[in-house]
């Protein structure tokens, strides 16, 4: 028994040495930010060498229905950002999976916000979401005013620096929604009221942060148009942002070069962005 059990350890540390080699992702222990339950955050904290003292939450996406997305878009992500001196947390937001709907996601990246200001003088802290968590990443800034916390985040700044939105759920309208998100984020029977009210196109404020947003025409999951109509409402608003729009590249792919060579090279936009931006 003793000598099966070293063989089994043998083969599994091998497997993960393999794994390591391959390029593979480790992930820190997971911490809870509400003591309990579904929620959980994942902090990569920057290299003190080349800490830029910048950081970002990452959102990953699944329709609002899951995160299962959460290594390609999740954890993947924070780790080519760590390797830019640039601290990650990736928050793993309640969805419909859990019976979720507004506002929870809202309280939980608000106090993700709250955790990330209070770990470390950052100089700022931004988010960078992929399809549904774009349109969560574009929320906490649209809806940043608002504290879904009920003063719980203490005297923390619970809005985002700065956002990415990365092949994002932008629009609730009728012609142009990713019906799925709607459904999870909203429910059913929806009043145009309510349509409006959280299509981020029509809600950009005056004081929105600097806004990045990354898609692809052949985009099968998402309408390429949400970008187009959330890049016309920042352009209209005089808000600092930057569209980067690709021919190909699809959705679900990342900061993947190997998924998407063109347009997962995004993530060099956006760091000379903030960088230029942040560090002037």
């Amino acid at each position: 028994m003793g000598i099966a059990k070293n063989i089994l350890v043998a083969v599994l540390a091998f497997a993960s040495l393999l794994q390591l080699q391959a390029g593979e992702v480790r992930k820190p222990k997971a911490e809870k930010l509400w003591g309990r339950g579904w929620t959980r955050v994942y902090h990569y904290p920057a290299p003190d060498s080349i800490d830029t003292k910048l950081a970002v939450i990452i959102c990953p996406g699944g329709s609002y229905a899951h995160t299962m997305g959460i290594y390609t878009e999740g954890h993947e992500v924070a780790d080519w950002f760590n390797r830019q001196g640039i601290s990650a947390y990736v928050l793993r937001y309640r969805t419909g999976s859990v019976g979720a709907k507004y506002p929870d996601m809202m309280e939980d990246f608000q106090m993700a916000m709250a955790l990330a200001r209070e770990r470390s003088n950052y100089i700022a802290v931004g988010v960078v979401g992929f399809s549904a968590g774009g349109h969560l990443a574009l929320m906490s800034a649209e809806q940043g005013g608002l504290d879904f916390l009920n003063g719980r985040g203490r005297d923390s700044k619970l809005s985002p620096d700065f956002v990415a939105a990365i092949y994002p759920v932008v629009s609730m309208q009728d012609e142009i929604v990713h019906e799925r998100s709607r459904k999870n984020l909203l429910g059913l029977n929806l009043s145009e009221e309510t349509k409006a009210l959280f299509s981020m196109e029509l809600n950009v404020p005056d004081d929105m942060p600097p806004t990045f947003i990354s898609a692809c025409e052949d985009d099968a999951v998402v309408m390429y148009r949400n970008s187009v109509l959330m890049d016309k409402a920042l352009e209209d608003k005089g808000i600092p942002h930057i569209f980067a729009g690709y021919k190909e590249g699809g959705h679900g792919y990342g900061s993947s070069e190997e998924k998407a060579p063109v347009a997962a090279r995004w993530k060099y936009d956006f760091l000379n962005f903030i960088l230029g931006y942040f560090r002037k």
